[in-house]
């Protein structure tokens, strides 16, 4: 199974998902969140979940999946490990925030 990798930018957004959902609804509804997320990556690795690739006008060689009110964008990596590129909420302008530069 492919390794994954999450890139900073979106290890930056997990901590801010954490810290969000912590104040809002309480540690154990954030760790139950994040768990969920960490699955959904492992899922991707090994390739039991379908996910789509991101649009040609975004001109990036990669794909999303959402999960639950967040989209992860992710892509393989030169070695063959999966790379979380980044990972939005379903409201925020995707184009704006999507990271096109390697990690």
């Amino acid at each position: 199974m492919p390794q994954v990798r999450v890139q900073r930018r979106a290890a930056a957004q997990i901590d801010e998902i954490f810290r969000y959902t912590r104040d809002r609804w309480g540690e154990d509804q954030a760790r139950t969140y994040l768990e969920g997320l960490f699955d959904l990556f492992d899922r991707l690795a090994a390739r039991t979940v379908a996910s789509r690739p991101v649009p040609a006008e975004f001109g990036v060689d990669g794909f999303y999946i959402r999960y639950r009110r967040h989209v992860v964008y992710w892509r393989w990596l030169p070695d063959g490990a999966i790379g979380i590129v980044t990972i939005l909420h379903e409201r925020m302008h995707q184009m704006r925030h999507f990271d096109r530069d390697p990690p």
